[in-house]
């Protein structure tokens, strides 16, 4: 049934579905402008690499597609190496959105820190140096990834908001702010004599037009925000975004999951794939540590493989009591 909805499908397969999204709810409608040209997508290897071998489940699949009809944050929980990053350049690559714009969060990164960037330092001493009263003030100034994700564009860009359980308190609710309003102010336009600047986006290679210091989305953007559920959110926030969570893949999973990445060396890891299952019942592992053994083991024909698998699949919490058989 989702086929006939689907915008997104979890092919890995470039196409132009995007352009039969319906209009938004009445209530998800922004009026930005002038309408800005859709960036051509990433042709960065790794990004493809990643985005092409990406398998998510159905439900995965559903709620990306319910946060592109919504218009809505989609907030991806689960443990560390399920694919949550993943996703994101999946449905950049798929959908044909451009690059993606990743902000990675810390606890120092603050809201501003995701909207834009300004020097004063270098404002300060070019007017020692200019000539008139004239300056270009877009010249200390460029936006982030969440600036440059709410730039009036055709098409919605594609928003990473990696690990947001590491952010202040604030941030979450400050991102309400921004996701209610679909806009945003730079106080240094606001109160500049000149209304209109050219201000470098986040990929530092264009510079986008912005008038009387304030940036309002046209079409609003697929914000994927991850979670390691390390921390709760406010209500506010949660009953404002579109959840999913990502579980351990299963054996079969993993299965589809080496195929996609190494199909040559797939029919040969049946034994490294029972032990990492083995392993990962115990303890806390991530999918690449396995994709790393079995690549390591069967290039290098280790002659004891299992236990250089066991080498490259630490654990990532403590070491679980001695119950492991790898």
């Amino acid at each position: 049934m989702l086929e006939n909805w689907a915008i997104y499908k979890g092919t890995g397969v470039p196409h132009d579905s995007i352009r039969k999204l319906p209009a938004p709810p009445p209530w998800r409608v922004f009026d930005g402008g002038p309408v800005m040209d859709s960036p051509p997508p990433s042709t960065a290897h790794a990004n493809v690499v990643r985005a092409t071998t990406y398998r998510p489940d159905p439900q995965i699949v559903q709620q990306v597609n319910a946060a592109l009809y919504l218009r809505r944050p989609l907030l991806v929980t689960g443990p560390p190496g399920t694919g949550k990053t993943t996703l994101a350049y999946a449905v950049a690559h798929e959908l044909s959105l451009g690059p993606l714009l990743r902000w990675s969060i810390s606890s120092q990164v603050s809201l501003r820190d995701g909207l834009y960037q300004y020097d004063p330092l270098s404002r300060l001493q070019d007017a020692g140096r200019r000539a008139s009263d004239e300056e270009d003030i877009g010249r200390y100034l460029r936006l982030g990834p969440l600036g440059t994700a709410m730039l009036p564009s055709a098409r919605p860009r594609v928003l990473l908001i990696d690990e947001i359980d590491k952010s202040d308190l604030d941030l979450p609710n400050d991102l309400l702010t921004i996701f209610e309003d679909g806009s945003y102010e730079i106080p240094e336009l606001v109160r500049a004599t000149t209304p209109t600047a050219q201000v470098l986006d986040a990929g530092g290679t264009s510079r986008v037009t912005i008038t009387d210091g304030r940036v309002t989305c046209r079409a609003f953007p697929l914000v994927i925000m991850t979670s390691n559920g390390e921390r709760e959110f406010p209500p506010a926030f949660l009953r404002r975004c579109i959840t999913v969570a990502i579980p351990q893949p299963t054996g079969a999973e993993l299965n589809r999951i080496i195929a996609a990445h190494l199909p040559d060396l797939v029919d040969d890891a049946a034994d490294i794939i029972d032990q990492f299952l083995v392993r990962r019942s115990t303890g806390e592992l991530a999918t690449d540590q396995l994709l790393n053994a079995i690549y390591l083991t069967q290039i290098t024909r280790a002659t004891d493989p299992l236990a250089l698998a066991a080498a490259l699949m630490p654990y990532l919490s403590a070491q679980p009591p001695e119950t492991d058989a790898g």
